[in-house]
């Protein structure tokens, strides 16, 4: 089969690789029809993700056919259409029974990460009755591979974390993928107002067709008190991952305001805490669990969420490589999310 293969720091390679095989009963098998390109990919590439070791193949999102299922796989067979979680959970350790599938003993996010992920025209998913999602019949998958990552993520480390209420003022600090995933499922517990923050235009013309109230571009702590009559927002959501987008969330908060930190960082970032706990803020990080899947899917279904939306550029599955670099381009490509197709 083919895979897209990491090769090391800023190295990745099309190429032939094995097919996956059974390795334990609860595996399940998965031809790949649809899959993706996440912003952690590209954090990998610049080496922000050490535990990658070069001939892993990436990726961690997909829709596909079950091909074949390990003996104890009871809830899944040969043709069914699934979704792929991101997360990998065996459902039966003590964190999965709290319901924090990040840390499952035996999964969490291996996919593309510790074991070969969904980039590829096969991939082996352990502990399948747990990890995948038949997909409901009429459901378009294009806009299903959303619930793969970043709606999930958008809506647990985002508007969870962030404790999203009614009547609320929330920023989001960055318009790609996740945040306006974020901005997306914040929109559940209707904010009064949503103000996003992005240096490119397009996406945030974007973030306005979604929903957003207000866009900021340049000087975004100034802006947002501007905006909010020097009183800050009620939650501030950081949704690039890098230390300036940081310091804007903690530096926009009002007093008892809530920090989701949803990037992905490479770098420490500064944490201002004597500004913090005088004005009793919570502070909130987290890999995503992806338990909140089957309600999304129930609502993507009944058509809630406008996640087809996120999908800008559209490439058949051996065009990969082109796809990175259009993804890595993101701003001058007008590129959110990528969808690649077998």
């Amino acid at each position: 089969m083919k895979a897209l293969v990491y090769e090391g720091v800023g190295q990745k390679h099309w190429k032939d690789k094995s097919r996956p095989a059974i390795e334990k009963p609860t595996d399940a098998i998965v031809r790949v029809t649809h899959t993706t390109i996440c912003g952690t990919d590209l954090h990998i590439l610049k080496g922000d993700v050490p535990a990658v070791e070069a001939g892993r193949t990436l990726g961690h999102e997909g829709i596909g056919i079950i091909e074949e299922t390990g003996d104890s796989v009871s809830s899944l067979k040969p043709g069914d259409q699934v979704l792929i979680s991101c997360i990998t959970s065996c459902g039966h350790c003590d964190y999965c029974k709290q319901g924090m599938y990040a840390h499952c003993r035996d999964g969490g996010w291996i996919l593309g990460h510790r074991i070969d992920g969904t980039q590829a025209e096969f991939v082996r998913i352990p502990h399948a009755d747990n990890s995948l999602y038949r997909l409901p019949s009429g459901l378009d998958p294009a806009a299903a591979l959303m619930l793969s990552d970043i709606l999930p993520t958008g809506h647990e480390i985002g508007a969870l974390n962030g404790e999203v209420k009614l009547g609320d003022t929330i920023a989001i600090v960055g318009a790609g993928p996740i945040g306006l995933a974020a901005l997306l499922t914040s929109r559940f517990y209707s904010p009064a107002r949503i103000i996003m923050v992005d240096p490119d235009e397009n996406r945030l013309a974007v973030a306005r067709q979604l929903g957003a109230t207000d866009t900021v571009s340049t000087d975004p702590v100034n802006a947002i008190m501007k905006l909010t009559d020097g009183e800050g927002v009620d939650v501030a959501m950081e949704a690039v991952g890098i230390p300036e987008s940081f310091d804007t969330c903690q530096r926009v908060l009002r007093p008892g305001g809530r920090l989701a930190n949803i990037g992905v960082h490479g770098h420490s970032v500064e944490f201002r805490i004597g500004d913090l706990w005088i004005k009793n803020v919570t502070l909130r990080t987290g890999l995503v669990n992806t338990n909140t899947i089957p309600v999304l899917m129930r609502f993507l279904q009944a058509g809630g969420i406008e996640a087809e939306s996120l999908i800008t550029h559209r490439f058949t599955l051996s065009e990969i490589e082109q796809a990175y670099d259009v993804f890595a381009r993101a701003a001058s490509e007008k590129a959110i999310k990528m969808l690649l197709t077998a």
